[in-house]
């Protein structure tokens, strides 16, 4: 019996959709965050969005598996960002992670994309303000021209591939206990 659970918590569906991918690689639980007990799971998935600069209920999600009884942890976000960006996304986990943390805890990103048509109010308002203010600005730097191109409108980057660093470590039974 595989006694991996992938909980995810998922605004858009882009999060959902590797949580998905996972399960199914894995032939594993999959539940969405809040709904299933942890209890009895030897490894804890826990995948959510990159929002604001901060992964989405990671507090929670840390707090949750200490009290589990889980013995492993790995960590995915999803976000808009190309995973081309490896300094932007190595800053985000430095944000999010400590250094302990980001040494005990397997941790992934995937690039997944923007969906304005799911979000909520508050979080397309901000993206659609945003736009306005760069459409104005007339001395972009680089970086915000390309974000201005990337925050234009809703697409999908999402790769199944990405996974793949992720499914083998899950696969394997030798890599070191979370924290």
């Amino acid at each position: 019996m595989n006694r991996t659970l992938i909980l995810y918590k998922s605004q858009t569906g882009f999060t959902q959709k590797y949580a998905q991918w996972a399960a199914d690689d894995l032939a594993c639980a999959l539940a969405p965050w809040g709904r299933s007990p942890m209890r009895g799971y030897h490894t804890i998935v826990f995948g959510t969005r990159a929002h604001a600069g901060r992964a989405d209920g990671l507090k929670q999600a840390l707090s949750a598996y200490e009290k589990s009884g889980a013995q492993r942890l790995v960590l995915f976000v999803t976000g808009a960002m190309p995973n081309t960006a490896q300094e932007t996304i190595q800053q985000f986990w430095e944000q999010n992670l400590t250094q302990e943390q980001r040494a005990a805890i397997p941790h992934f990103y995937f690039q997944a994309g923007l969906c304005y048509e799911r979000m909520g109010f508050l979080d397309r308002a901000m993206m659609k303000g945003l736009a306005r203010f760069l459409d104005h600005k007339a001395d972009k730097t680089p970086e915000e021209a390309e974000m201005q191109k990337a925050i234009a409108g809703s697409y999908d980057i999402s790769d199944r591939a990405l996974l793949k660093p992720m499914l083998e470590l899950l696969r394997e039974s030798t890599w070191p206990m979370g924290s």
